[in-house]
């Protein structure tokens, strides 16, 4: 099995591909689009975003950095956000200038929500109101597969990290059964209490409840005697 590392890194990764793939999708399934932007936040880590152009990249930053433009409001409302023509836009002027200057004038937003995962998917185009097609197009049928997709990826690699954490415990079983029962001899107790000793050994030296464990085990507790006493 993988360390939690290597499962953070494994998802992160899985994670990128899973929106990139989203943002080239919708980029050619979108008439009139020019580019795309989708942005994931799970509630464990930042929030992520992959944009088809580094221009994008700059409009989704500063949306995430100041809370103000059309993934935050969709976000907060879970309804779509378009701007049809952004020269004529009221609403967020930061995230407006930084579009106009990158010669964005309509925009669409469509955000998609399941079992704590956000995701929104921004398309943008040059001329003025050419997504309205978008707000009903398939972009929306690949944000919903790509959002479902991310929540079962999340759940398979919950139940590997589970069933990691069942081998270890498996494992660890025998060598901590063993110091338990030096702990017992050692300390005259019941087989509950030279557990929970060997718990806060754990605790106060902050190593892992198996390596105390194998630690008794191979010392048979020599030099042990007065901290295991002191700690009961």
């Amino acid at each position: 099995m993988l360390p939690d590392t290597e499962y953070q890194g494994s998802e992160t990764a899985s994670t990128a591909r899973k929106l990139t793939e989203l943002a080239e999708q919708s980029v050619r399934c979108a008439t009139a689009c020019c580019g795309a932007v989708v942005t994931v936040t799970d509630g464990r880590t930042e929030p992520r975003a992959t944009a088809t152009h580094p221009d994008l990249a700059t409009l989704a930053a500063v949306q995430l950095a100041s809370g103000d433009g059309p993934i935050p409001a969709a976000l907060d409302t879970g309804e779509p956000v378009d701007a049809e023509d952004l020269l004529n836009e009221d609403r967020w002027p930061d995230y407006r200038a930084v579009a106009l200057e990158s010669g964005v004038r309509s925009t669409v937003t469509l955000p998609f929500s399941r079992a704590g995962i956000d995701v929104t998917l921004s398309l943008y185009g040059f001329r003025p109101g050419s997504l309205d097609e978008a707000l009903r197009g398939p972009a929306t049928v690949l944000g919903e597969q790509a959002t479902a997709g991310l929540v079962r990826e999340r759940r398979y690699r919950a139940v590997l990290a589970e069933v990691d954490q069942l081998e270890n415990a498996l494992r660890s079983r025998p060598v901590i059964d063993r110091a338990s029962g030096i702990v017992m001899h050692v300390r005259g107790c019941d087989a509950a209490e030279a557990f929970q000793i060997l718990r806060q050994v754990s605790q106060r030296t902050n190593r892992k409840l198996a390596d105390v464990a194998e630690a008794v085990a191979d010392s048979k507790g020599q030099g042990l005697e007065q901290e295991l006493i002191r700690l009961a």
